[in-house]
């Protein structure tokens, strides 16, 4: 009787097919449809929402710069001399200057950061012009942190 039971399950063990079924592969790809069609929206709208956060982080940062910048040389910059001034000497700066950044910075657009001495806003003005890189309600400022 042992026998033809191991004859009987090595046959059925030979002719068994594994694998899924059409059923649950269907099921599968409307699960995982489902998932994606929720999902997705919420992804992919804070592609905006972190580069508005990068763009804040960096003018804290130069910010943070201009004031060293300040506390050395005891002004800030003249709007001529920007945010290059925190990069190389210029001509008005005191023998306590230093490089306070390492490289210019961009914002997440591409695009360089823009500074006023005096600014409109506060004593000094540190922002980039947002994803339509013209000035309008979407800039994004050392006002708006």
């Amino acid at each position: 009787m042992n026998r033809q039971m191991t004859k009987r399950q090595q046959y059925q063990s030979a002719h068994q097919v594994s694998g899924f079924t059409l059923i649950e592969v269907m099921v599968v790809v409307l699960i995982l449809a489902i998932l994606a069609a929720v999902v997705a929206p919420k992804i992919l709208g804070k592609p905006d929402e972190a580069r508005i956060t990068a763009a804040k982080t960096d003018i804290t940062s130069i910010e943070t710069s201009m004031d060293l910048y300040r506390m050395d040389n005891f002004q800030y910059p003249p709007t001529s001399d920007g945010i290059s001034a925190l990069l190389t000497k210029p001509s008005g700066a005191t023998d306590n200057w230093k490089a306070y950044l390492k490289r210019e910075p961009k914002d997440p657009w591409g695009n360089p950061y823009k500074y006023t001495n005096p600014g409109t806003h506060g004593e000094i003005d540190i922002y980039s012009l947002g994803p339509d890189r013209v000035p309008s309600d979407d800039d994004v400022g050392n006002w708006s942190n």
